[in-house]
């Protein structure tokens, strides 16, 4: 009975645990397109790595939880949403050393705004129970991130197709695809963290 009814894990602490090293994995991810070093391409794929660790921790608990303090459809849709940022983080710099790609001035502008954004989507989880109106604004701030990021996709794909070098073009594009889906990724998880604000309050 005593394990029953034992203390729930801290699911919003977890998922704000998981978007804080998502977060850091970004950070990698600048300092990689700024200078592409085989010693920060490696952390980029440990902050990763680390990242997918803390997510399977969150599933495991979620699963075994018997009340959460929102809905477990909502923790674990964010997690997942959480996660795919850094994926595509790591499968930007794999791709762009398996290609042999280097970074031009719009993946540069693309990735510092994914950086920015994540970082808004990890303090409107530290002020979603306490500060509804903060959270909103963290939201908003990093909901604007896809725009942007859409519109450099679309500059850097009309600027790349000037080329003649079909492979270049091929192998570039996949960069881009990469950013443009992270992108996706942080829009997804500011409208769940959106949802959740108006179920609970």
């Amino acid at each position: 009975m005593i394990k029953l009814f034992k203390r729930e894990k801290d699911f919003m602490k977890m998922l704000l645990d998981q978007a804080e090293k998502v977060a850091v994995t970004v950070q990698k991810l600048v300092e990689f397109i700024q200078t592409p070093t085989e010693e920060l391409r490696k952390q980029v794929e440990e902050c990763e790595e680390e990242a997918d660790e803390l997510r399977r921790l969150l599933i495991e608990d979620l699963n075994r939880a018997f009340v959460t303090p929102i809905d477990r459809e909502d923790i674990f849709a964010l997690s997942r949403a959480i996660d795919d940022i850094a994926d595509y983080a790591k499968t930007t710099v794999e791709e762009m050393v398996l290609f042999n790609v280097s970074a031009d001035e719009y993946m540069k502008k693309i990735v510092d705004a994914l950086n920015n954004a994540t970082k808004e989507i990890v303090l409107a989880l530290k002020c979603l129970q306490t500060h509804p109106n903060v959270c909103s604004e963290h939201i908003v701030r990093a909901k604007k991130t896809e725009n942007f990021v859409e519109h450099r996709y679309r500059e850097g794909l009309v600027e790349l197709f000037k080329s003649d070098d079909i492979k270049k073009i091929i192998k570039t594009r996949e960069v881009y695809r990469h950013l443009s889906n992270a992108a996706d990724r942080i829009d997804e998880a500011a409208n769940i963290i959106s949802d959740i604000l108006v179920k609970n309050t």
